[in-house]
């Protein structure tokens, strides 16, 4: 017999009965029946109950073991009584009678129990992570990403694309986050740089001539934490496909995200069509770029409707330039308690509130009711109510002003309207994909005035250098895309700009001289000067998809040892502060901050 185990902890059933068996596994829970012991005995395969009592020989070794010791025991598969059995187990059938136990490894005291579901503070769990890991939820998370990972990439492979693995250390180039930077010890006063992701690399690839590539790629970048974005790395899908339009993309693409949604999400629908939906649009009827469009509920400008009401705030709002109103429907929020409790949400986001009307029933007929009815009068009521598509029971908030300055709280009171008329949680239950197309070539940064890129430095413009040298800069629409699911960016994604003249007028735009192109893409730039074939490609967050998948709140559970939301590994203790000796290598001065 082998000298740990003979099968697994989710092997054995009742064909197995009356066989000698040999288990190893960590104790999950030790039960007293009346002098009777018994173990759940767990390894990554799964759970089998082994019992013992007072003829067991190794009744006395069995009363000693404690929960999360790593033991051997050597047995009798034994039937359960029916009454006895477990269906929630595959190996609920049997259990196992115990002669021989070997301890193979003790455990101390534990930080935080591995058996239930007791919530333990954050940071003790990333001390103990391996502990944590041992918990069933979160390992099924873990084997959850390994598995999609794989089928992405067989996704991948069978649409005929090849992975190719790009440097790790590489050139700092300004891509909208800040790098990671490693010193050189062989270049004294130089650095390489973690890629933030494989852009340019891929990009070379096709100028290379490989027509196309794939990783799942390592990205670095040094960003605050937040509940969707690990801080220090996470991981891609990178795709990047050569004579391509970004229909072609597209097409590529699209069958892998909803074979990996249907394959792990659990019988949830997904979306068979993924919809097109241009960025202007996308803000005006969600109030985001990652829209949930699990939510129906599509909002509307009705300016025109206050335009020289009785509404004033509202009417002298209308009038100022690049000023409107807009309306959140809200189908079933016709009463004023709803109404109430809507602005009372808002004033705790900040706004003074939110004007509201909201549709009863009077002598047989369905009236505007709420004090912004009464100001502006039935007609424009009615009016309101027939271009929103409301009826009775239903009311509808408003908003004005310039909207980038309320369109992110309206885009968040869309979606809290929507939860609170829902009398379950029913339409959560599925996955609901769009592309959100034609995004901005450029934005004006609202402290300084100043022209930036709005989403990525390498894309082509719609309309070539024509349009950057005839337009606008702020009218220029670039082919850029983004991925979303359930109001979750996914990925951005960009045909590029493989054209020199093009890519160094899109940088003097936003003030960057050729020169200051050469040195910060000239690896790529110079590629463009040799025959560069259209391309474009794709980058969906492979944390983000398991998250969504496994109904994960915070990305750290479906990422095996991050990082706190300090950017720190508890159990690893990095950051450290690097020995005299290594700073001497590198011709470094170590300056604590304070």
């Amino acid at each position: 017999m082998h000298a740990y185990r003979s099968h697994t902890c989710a092997d054995l059933r009742a064909e197995h009965v009356g066989q000698t068996v040999r288990l190893s596994g960590w104790v999950h829970r030790v039960r007293d029946h009346g002098g009777i012991l018994f173990i759940d005995l767990r390894d990554h395969y799964g759970m089998t109950q082994v019992l013992a009592d007072p003829d067991s020989p190794a009744f006395k070794d069995v009363e000693k073991v404690r929960s999360e010791w790593c033991i051997r025991i050597d047995g009798e598969v034994k039937a359960r009584d029916p009454e006895l059995v477990n269906p929630k187990l595959p190996t609920g059938e049997v259990e196992i009678f115990v002669r021989e136990l070997e301890v193979l490894g003790e455990a101390d005291e534990l930080p935080l129990p591995v058996f239930g579901d007791i919530e333990y503070p954050e940071e003790t769990r990333l001390t103990y992570r391996y502990l944590d890991l041992r918990r069933e939820k979160l390992h099924q998370n873990i084997m959850l990403r390994a598995k999609v990972i794989a089928s992405l990439r067989n996704s991948m492979v069978s649409q005929g694309f090849t992975e190719f693995q790009t440097p790790i250390l590489t050139a700092s180039s300004p891509e909208g986050a800040r790098d990671f930077i490693v010193p050189s010890r062989l270049h004294p006063g130089k650095v390489y740089a973690l890629p933030q992701a494989p852009q340019q690399f891929k990009q070379l690839i096709m100028m290379a001539g490989f027509d196309r590539y794939f990783q799942i790629a390592p990205c670095f970048r040094d960003e605050d934490p937040r509940a969707d974005r690990s801080p220090g790395e996470f991981y891609q899908l990178d795709m990047e496909m050569s004579f391509v339009t970004q229909e072609d993309v597209f097409q590529a693409i699209e069958p892998v995200m909803r074979g990996v949604f249907e394959e792990f999400g659990g019988g949830r629908p997904v979306t068979a069509e993924f919809p097109r939906i241009p960025y202007r649009e996308s803000m005006l009827k969600y109030g985001s770029d990652k829209p949930d469009l699990r939510n129906p509920i599509e909002m509307q400008v009705v300016s025109e409707h206050f335009r020289g009401s009785g509404f004033a705030i509202f009417a002298k709002i209308v009038e100022q330039e690049g000023c409107e109103v807009r309306a959140i429907p809200a189908p079933g929020g016709g009463s004023r308690k709803f109404c109430d409790r809507m602005n009372s949400w808002a004033q705790k986001e900040g706004l003074p509130g939110m004007g509201y009307i909201f549709w009863r029933e009077e002598g047989g007929e369905t009236v505007g009711a709420g004090p912004l009815a009464k100001n502006i009068g039935p007609e424009r009521t009615e009016a309101i109510r027939r271009q929103l598509g409301l009826g009775l029971g239903d009311a509808a908030f408003f908003l004005a002003g310039e909207p980038a300055k309320f369109i992110d709280i309206a885009g968040r009171a869309r979606n809290a309207i929507w939860a609170e008329t829902q009398p379950n949680e029913d339409w959560k239950n599925e996955f609901k994909f769009a592309w959100i197309v034609d995004f901005p070539m450029y934005e004006k940064d609202p402290e300084t005035g100043e022209l930036d890129f709005s989403h990525n430095p390498f894309s082509m413009p719609q309309g070539g250098l024509e349009a950057l040298e005839t337009q606008d800069p702020l009218d220029v629409l670039g082919y850029q895309y983004d991925i979303v699911c359930n109001g979750v960016e996914l990925s951005s994604g960009a045909i590029r700009n493989h054209k020199p003249e093009i890519m160094y007028k899109a940088f003097e735009i936003v003030g960057h001289s050729k020169e200051f192109v050469d040195e910060n893409f000239g690896g790529m730039i110079n590629a463009f000067k040799f025959g560069a074939p259209p391309h474009g490609g794709i980058a969906p967050g492979v944390d983000r998809m398991v998250m969504l998948l496994a109904d994960a709140e915070n990305i750290r559970e479906v990422i095996m040892f991050p990082m706190n939301q300090r950017a720190e590994d508890l159990m690893m203790g990095a950051p450290s502060v690097p020995t005299n000796e290594a700073l001497r290598e590198l011709g470094l001065r170590y300056m604590p901050k304070g």
